[in-house]
């Protein structure tokens, strides 16, 4: 069945009026900018001159700065340590108008830092500095808590797992049922460890590697997709399953055998990095205002195609989404 593009502006015209929980490992991204000239005396590795710093929202701090950016009302919890980073961290979050009332300082951890080396347009090297045993049950308690008390009050719920701590089995297995119980749409952003722990949600958002590697099954080509989605609709029992297929686009599979695919709409890729954060934002802020599933997949296909366009973790306004969905879509999708 096709869709109208009016139908596609009028749901984004509708985005904005969401609260929408994001629950995950919370990150600071540092970007450092430079030229190479020449190769190291020391090693055989390019010297980098830093001409630029950049501190941004990283993991699911980056989700909450996409869900703020597009208009929704982000609620961020998760832990950050005690230490400078989270303070930096408190102060981006600060400027982006996001709320550092559910962030719990652990002073057993440090804030996770992921510092990328860019010259050229072209990253170099990546360095992370994060402890990621799983965080300790007075902690777990302490989010549960925080969970308890608002969500009652929210429309949908972001599972960020980057699998640095977090997110638990056993907090899965309370924060789930409570949601499924309030009628709130759960989207989660998967990591492999955790995968079968998400029985029941609304979307599951893997990339194709993920999926494959979850399903004991490389994905070639579109029949063992078909095969990986299955299995792992299945084993989930989940609503839908969202696949992310880099430059291929995405694939949208539902329980009631429906399959629709995607491809992308990007006219040229700088960098992917934060690019699924942007997907499972624009898919439930979307889905938040209305929205079918396949109409909100259209929707978070043609943020992602922005995105990656940038250098570095970037979140998309729906002014700018109205804008790239009139130049990519010109007829019925």
């Amino acid at each position: 069945m096709s869709i109208k593009p009016e139908k596609i502006e009028k749901i984004i015209g509708r985005i904005g009026k969401a609260k929408i929980l994001i629950l995950g490992d919370i990150m600071l991204d540092e970007y450092l900018y430079g030229d190479v000239g020449r190769i190291s005396p020391e090693a055989p590795v390019p010297v980098v001159d830093i001409k630029e710093e950049q501190l941004k929202l990283g993991g699911a701090a980056n989700v909450a700065n996409n869900i703020s950016t597009l208009g929704d009302e982000p609620i961020l919890l998760g832990t950050v340590g005690e230490d400078d980073a989270s303070i930096k961290l408190s102060q981006l979050l600060k400027n982006c108008n996001i709320t550092r009332d559910f962030l719990i300082n652990d002073s057993a951890r440090r804030t996770t830092i992921k510092t990328r080396i860019i010259a050229h347009s072209q990253q170099i090297v990546r360095a992370d500095r994060e402890d990621t045993e799983e965080i300790s049950d007075e902690i777990e308690k302490i989010i549960l808590t925080r969970f308890m008390s608002v969500v009652d009050k929210i429309d949908a719920i972001i599972i960020s797992d980057y699998g640095k701590g977090v997110i638990t089995a056993s907090l899965l297995e309370k924060v789930i049922p409570t949601c499924k119980k309030n009628n709130i749409f759960i989207a989660v952003d998967p990591k492999e460890s955790h995968f079968f722990n998400y029985k029941g949600v609304s979307v599951v958002t893997p990339n194709h590697h993920e999926a494959g590697f979850v399903a004991g099954h490389r994905i070639i080509n579109e029949n063992d997709l078909k095969i990986v989605s299955r299995l792992l609709l299945d084993k989930l029992q989940a609503e839908s399953l969202l696949i992310t297929r880099g430059s291929e686009g995405m694939a949208l599979f539902t329980a009631d055998d429906n399959v629709d695919y995607f491809p992308t709409v990007a006219q040229k890729v700088f960098d992917v990095t934060g690019a699924g954060d942007t997907v499972i934002s624009a898919f439930v802020s979307a889905v938040t205002a209305g929205a079918t599933l396949k109409e909100a997949a259209i929707i978070s296909n043609c943020a992602a195609g922005a995105v990656v366009a940038e250098i570095g973790t970037a979140a998309i306004t729906s002014e700018k989404l109205a804008r790239e969905f009139k130049d990519n879509f010109k007829a019925e999708v």
